[in-house]
């Protein structure tokens, strides 16, 4: 039986939202451990002098919890 959990992570990144959904797995991965899936929740972009100077995404990120028995 597979047991995940999910948490709400929050990414950015001055290149794409590729890149900031790639930013979160690898910060979340530093201290979560066998990460499943992400799903992106919402993505937002900053505009500066009219060109996008940031992207913004919120993702839920899935990982299995271990089984410790």
């Amino acid at each position: 039986m597979s047991v995940l959990k999910v948490i709400e992570v929050l990414g950015n990144s001055t290149v794409s939202f590729d890149d900031a959904v790639k930013n979160v797995v690898t910060e979340a991965s530093k201290s979560v451990k066998n990460i499943k899936s992400v799903y992106v929740k919402d993505m937002q972009a900053t505009v500066e002098n009219n060109k996008v100077t940031q992207y913004r995404v919120t993702t839920k990120v899935c990982f299995g919890i271990m089984d410790t028995q």
